[in-house]
């Protein structure tokens, strides 16, 4: 969209505000607003001051000048505020230099991009996410010294069946690992997820299905067309945003957290991949399931690099609840075309064109940005290392024998492993200044906070297992 374009969006919808919108490290959109009036097209140009101190793992306050510039190509109306107003999502750009900020994630993401050109690999790499989540009724926690809690409340779950709700209990809800999809009244939530559907096609993100998802409690998913990095990091920020409001205005508050509840599945994201050039899918050739070389070496890639991706594709103390080994979970590093537990799989396709692989162990609080260009990062040092994947997995990983299963290596089983691995295997992602030094050390030292936080605190499991003792 050219500017001209923006401005006359501002015009026919009588906007009255425009948001200016970027995301930070942890992967959380921030925003900030002005009136029509004190917008023109010169902030295309000139950019948008703000303080940058005051966002977690960036500049410090000796050094907190930046600039939002917004990318007219995002220009949407938000459908959620009562006052006209137009979003337009920004690169943070440094005004020292003029150049997109090292620790701004989409700035990385263009990085990112730019990298892959260079090396003359390819020119374009889509990615297709698949983020799961979960819409409750409610829920509450607290965390005090004196102790903590978390309750959900959902007329979904399978434990509401005994509540006596005003107006009586229907009884019809999915059971644990129940959801897969049976329809309405079982489904309870048709209707949010096609307003969201609705909602997201409005705003340009194509949509291809929604659905019910394993668990029982309201886990959902809502499938959107695939696109160039950058532009399916933008897509996916604005799937969580509505998401998110269309829950709230329904009266019901959504989350992308991996591991909400004990018992049931969790949540993932898993990231459909592939690299082209010239028009051409270079994943697509005459060996595995239609595979290509070079595919073969982008997997070996990821899957050698899989440890210290998991610190950006599984970035939350709360992602490891997930990945947890005899769970039926992808933690096993290994692919497979029909195999599902592997946490690489090649999809079934009909021609070339759609010739991908499937990376199924990343989860949805993962910043899209980071873990999109990691991924890639990964797989290109395959490439460019030959690194093949040996054979496909051909037995169920969930069920080896303890022989077998020793043979099969695993992704992390906490955040502090790999963040320890990302500290040790990071030179694949410094590659073309996409990810700096600097930021994977200021990146660490962020999620160590979380890390420790945890460490500190009592869990309520504890006190089952050591209060008598």
């Amino acid at each position: 969209m050219a500017i001209a374009d923006v401005m006359k969006k501002v015009k026919d919808n009588n906007v009255k505000f425009v948001d200016f919108r970027f995301t930070d490290t942890r992967g959380k959109e921030q925003h900030v607003s002005v009136p029509v009036s004190a917008f023109d097209e010169s902030k295309f140009k000139q950019g948008h001051a703000f303080d940058g101190s005051s966002i977690a793992g960036w500049k410090g306050i000796q050094a907190s000048d930046m600039l939002l510039m917004p990318d007219p190509d995002t220009a949407n109306i938000d459908p959620f505020m009562e006052e006209p107003t137009l979003i337009l999502t920004c690169d943070v750009v440094d005004p020292t230099d003029g150049k997109g900020y090292e620790r701004c994630p989409r700035s990385l993401a263009r990085r990112a991009e730019a990298y892959l050109k260079s090396t003359g690999l390819g020119d374009t790499a889509y990615f297709g996410p698949e983020p799961e989540f979960f819409i409750f009724d409610s829920i509450t926690w607290s965390q005090e010294m004196r102790g903590c809690h978390v309750t959900i409340n959902s007329e979904e779950g399978a434990w509401d069946s005994s509540t006596q709700h005003e107006g009586g209990n229907t009884g019809h809800r999915p059971g644990v690992k129940g959801g897969y999809f049976p329809v309405p009244p079982v489904d309870s939530l048709q209707d949010v997820r096609s307003a969201m559907s609705i909602t997201l096609e409005a705003m340009g993100v194509p949509v291809e299905v929604h659905h019910h998802e394993v668990a029982t409690a309201g886990q959902c998913e809502i499938g959107t067309k695939f696109s160039t990095l950058t532009q399916r990091a933008d897509w996916t920020q604005l799937l969580k945003y509505v998401v998110l409001n269309t829950a709230h205005n329904y009266g019901k508050t959504a989350t992308f957290m991996p591991k909400p509840m004990v018992g049931d599945n969790g949540s993932g994201m898993h990231v459909h991949q592939s690299i082209w050039k010239d028009g051409k899918n270079l994943f697509a050739g005459s060996g595995y399931a239609g595979l290509s070389e070079f595919a073969l070496f982008y997997i070996g890639g990821v899957i050698k690099h899989a440890r210290a991706l998991n610190a950006i594709t599984n970035p939350g103390t709360n992602s490891y609840k997930r990945l947890v080994p005899g769970f039926e979970a992808p933690v096993k590093l290994a692919y497979s075309a029909k195999n599902r537990s592997a946490s690489i799989r090649i999809p079934f396709v009909e021609g070339d064109k759609a010739r991908r692989i499937e990376a199924r162990f990343p989860d949805p609080i993962a910043n899209p940005y980071l873990a999109f260009s990691a991924l890639m990062m990964a797989g290109l040092d395959g490439v460019q290392n030959k690194i093949h994947p040996g054979e496909p997995a051909t037995k169920d990983l969930y069920h080896l024998t303890p022989e077998e299963d020793a043979q099969v290596p695993t992704v992390c089983s906490s955040l502090e492993q790999a963040l320890e691995y990302l500290d040790k295997d990071r030179e694949f992602l410094t590659r073309g200044g996409v990810f700096t030094d600097d930021w994977i050390n200021s990146y660490i030292d962020l999620k160590m906070e979380e890390v420790t936080k945890m460490r500190m605190t009592p869990h309520p499991i504890e006190f089952g297992m050591y209060y008598s003792c």
